[in-house]
């Protein structure tokens, strides 16, 4: 996939002058001479909606790149990377919450292609899953093996019958999510935590998205690697595909810049502490008082993967810019080759991005909303991928959604119209109804 390289750079200096809320586009230097654009006809539609997006700030700001058969067609930031930031003396207002008490900038930071994202779920995909397939391809890995063939002390009457598929298909029963960090603040005890939760239903009892389930994978990887997921992901795949901006650590391993996201945790705040919110947590919510009060740049956001993972887990704690983005997603749609070199079988490949029900394949998510060969991940923090195989598509939608703050019942803007419509428009795929985007 070409990439705009020296053009990048200009690109960043226009947007460091221009006015706030600027964009500036940048493609491959012939991609609209070659006809390439044309190949992907919604993009100017796709375009208008992101704009029309960040114009209103619905998002501050935002990040779409396109490729059509291994070769970028588009490629443009949009607005700010960070709008919002807590003011002088603001935190907490009194109410002791989260999020109270942020501001506009005088000076926002503006988006760039080169911006680093927090990719939240997305970490789900680009980094779990691809440990899992790259094991499953070497025979390191068994799919259908107990999951305590690997976490040896995973054990239990409801427990014993939990797979690695269950877990890739959010089927093994795992509960949605819970704050951890009232209880560990290290991974090990983390994972001794999710290990010695009760499950929230039977084993193949529905599709229940599960942050736990991709905790306890993450896990696998570092047990049958003697590695960290970092450290597998860093050696066996985005250090050979020349990733330089994508993994672990936020701020302590990248340079930046970064796309600012949350104000503390908000949500994460009501979540335990208002039981009609829709989670329910046992013992006293007030046991633990480690929230944040400061607006997270180059920080994970996630509570659990910050907290009790030291930001790296297998749920979330991942950082990446499109272009790299683009790169992982065209590695798919090569059916696991790149450059001559293969990373993965295409049996493999099919094998994961095959659907299961449900919306889901393994590890990706296969929304009614695309063609039947397509696959997608979002991320809580506003982050978006999708490819089609059948069309030799890739599309990656960044924003910072969480840094415009909570609305009044402590909810971050919903991205789901603009992913949707965005699909819609450079798949060509316009299906009778629509479901929201799944996964957070």
């Amino acid at each position: 996939m070409r990439r705009c390289g020296a053009a990048a750079r200009w690109v960043a200096l226009a947007l460091a002058v221009a006015p706030a809320g600027a964009s500036v586009a940048c493609s491959a230097p012939d991609a609209a001479s070659s006809g390439r654009a044309g190949s992907v006809p919604g993009l100017q539609r796709a375009d208008s909606l992101v704009a029309a997006w960040v114009d209103e700030e619905r998002v501050p700001g935002a990040m779409l790149l396109v490729t059509k058969d291994g070769e970028q067609v588009f490629r443009k930031a949009y607005g700010q990377a960070q709008l919002y930031g807590y003011g002088a003396g603001q935190y907490p207002n009194g109410e002791g919450r989260p999020g109270a008490g942020i501001e506009r900038l005088d000076r926002p930071r503006a988006m760039t292609p080169e911006t680093i994202f927090d990719l939240a779920s997305v970490t789900k995909v680009m980094a779990t899953t691809f440990a899992i397939m790259l094991l499953v391809d070497r025979g390191e890995l068994d799919l259908d093996a107990p999951l305590h063939t690997y976490l040896e002390d995973f054990r239990g009457p409801e427990k014993d019958g939990i797979t690695l598929r269950h877990l890739l298909t959010h089927r093994a029963g795992l509960r949605q999510w819970v704050p951890v960090y009232y209880h560990a603040s290290s991974s090990d005890e983390a994972n001794a935590h999710v290990r010695d939760l009760p499950l929230g239903w039977s084993v193949e009892e529905g599709r229940h998205y599960s942050d736990l389930g991709f905790m306890l994978l993450g896990r696998v990887v570092e047990e049958v690697t003697g590695n960290s997921l970092e450290v597998f992901l860093r050696g066996e795949l985005y250090g050979p595909l020349g990733l330089e901006h994508t993994g672990f650590g936020g701020r302590d391993a990248f340079a930046g810049p970064f796309a600012a996201t949350s104000h503390g945790n908000p949500f994460e705040y009501r979540m335990v502490h208002d039981t009609t919110f829709g989670y329910r947590i046992e013992g006293d919510a007030d046991a633990w008082n480690g929230w944040r009060t400061r607006t997270l740049v180059g920080e994970v956001n996630d509570g659990n993967a910050y907290h009790a993972f030291g930001g790296q887990a297998g749920h979330a704690g991942l950082f990446s810019t499109a272009d790299d983005l683009a790169v992982l997603l065209e590695l798919l749609l090569a059916a696991g080759s790149r450059e001559g070199r293969r990373f993965l079988s295409p049996e493999v490949v099919a094998l994961f991005l095959a659907p299961t029900g449900e919306g889901q394949a393994l590890g990706w998510q296969t929304p009614d909303y695309l063609p039947s060969s397509g696959f997608a991940h979002t991320g809580f923090t506003g982050t978006f991928v999708i490819g089609v195989r059948d069309q030799r598509l890739a599309v990656v939608l960044l924003t910072n959604r969480q840094n415009v703050g909570v609305d009044a019942d402590t909810r971050y803007p919903d991205l789901g119209p603009l992913q949707r419509e965005v699909a819609k428009a450079l798949t060509g795929f316009a299906p009778a109804e629509t479901s929201p985007a799944g996964g957070p």
